[in-house]
């Protein structure tokens, strides 16, 4: 199933509209990594995106508490705020190879990155300090989600260039 994460440029004039926007967003990388995990040959590497599925859905959870109350922000009117744009449009195909993979999700990873660090600049005031903290707290898991399919990458290459060396 073709997948696309687009990181809209956006005007948010709420805490609410931004959490909407950033429970849609790891909505949609809990359905990638549910629908990639269902396209793996590979047990293990199934078990792999369906545990990335997983984080991105407590991503969300955490989000939606913040958006019921569970915290201190309430989502009331603050200034306007945008938020840069990115699009990365990826097509993942049923046979795609397992380094076309990695590369696919280290570009999503890198724009969740991206998102969450533009989303904690954007509400850096006294009012929002939580909200920003949340927002640096979900870049960060984000980078160590691409952080892992990096190393991941850079395995394969590297048996693949001893693969090649003893040819």
């Amino acid at each position: 199933m073709a997948d696309s994460i687009a990181v809209k440029a956006g005007r948010f004039s709420s805490v609410k509209e931004i959490l909407d926007f950033a429970i849609a967003e790891e909505r949609q990388a809990g359905k990638f990594y549910t629908d990639l995990a269902q396209e793996m040959k590979s047990q293990a590497i199934r078990e792999v995106f369906e545990d990335f599925a997983k984080e991105e859905l407590g991503h969300k959870a955490k989000l939606e508490a913040v958006k019921r109350g569970k915290s201190a922000i309430k989502p009331e009117s603050v200034r306007s705020l945008g938020v840069a744009g990115r699009l990365v449009d990826v097509e993942p195909k049923a046979d795609m190879s397992y380094t076309d993979v990695l590369n696919l999700t280290m570009k999503k990873e890198k724009a969740a990155y991206r998102l969450y660090l533009d989303l904690a600049v954007a509400s850096q005031n006294e009012e929002l300090e939580e909200l920003s903290d949340m927002f640096l707290n979900l870049a960060h898991e984000e980078a160590k989600h691409n952080l892992w399919f990096e190393t991941e990458y850079d395995e394969l290459l590297k048996e693949w260039a001893d693969s090649c060396s003893l040819q």
